[in-house]
């Protein structure tokens, strides 16, 4: 890091290459432990889950760092879609942490509103993956 390069922009014969350099984020203090907290939250996501908690949608979030699979397969049918009900304790999805692969349970019965992480995508401590509108 020997300058503060913003942007870099070079076009040539067609060819256009431009490069941003982000601000490196502040390293974890000693008594951090990697979990999000409300201040990490951008402002839509905190927005997001404001409106689904006053919607009165309960969010599932991951319990750990990994991998997330819609279904314990790639050819097999995902666990859950949108709209489907569940039961507590039925599985949603798997996180693979470690080539261990990891059921997570539905903590409440009710209807799936909203998936919130797609097939294959890493996801961290605490993010948010489904949105579930308990059963009446």
């Amino acid at each position: 890091m020997q300058n503060d390069l913003a942007e870099l922009e070079v076009e040539e014969d067609g060819l256009r290459v431009r490069v941003v350099r982000q601000r490196p984020a502040a390293a974890p203090g000693p008594g951090d432990t990697g979990e999000l907290s409300t201040a990490a939250l951008t402002k839509a996501e905190a927005a997001g889950r404001a409106e689904a908690t006053a919607a009165g949608f309960i969010t599932l979030e991951a319990p750990m760092v990994g991998t997330f699979y819609r279904a314990p397969a790639p050819d097999a049918d995902p666990f859950v879609r949108e709209g489907d009900l569940v039961e507590e304790g039925q599985a949603l999805c798997i996180i693979e942490a470690m080539k261990l692969m990891n059921e997570i349970e539905a903590k409440v019965a009710g209807r799936v509103a909203k998936i919130l992480v797609d097939n294959g995508q890493p996801v961290e401590y605490g993010q948010p993956l489904f949105l579930i509108e308990p059963g009446r």
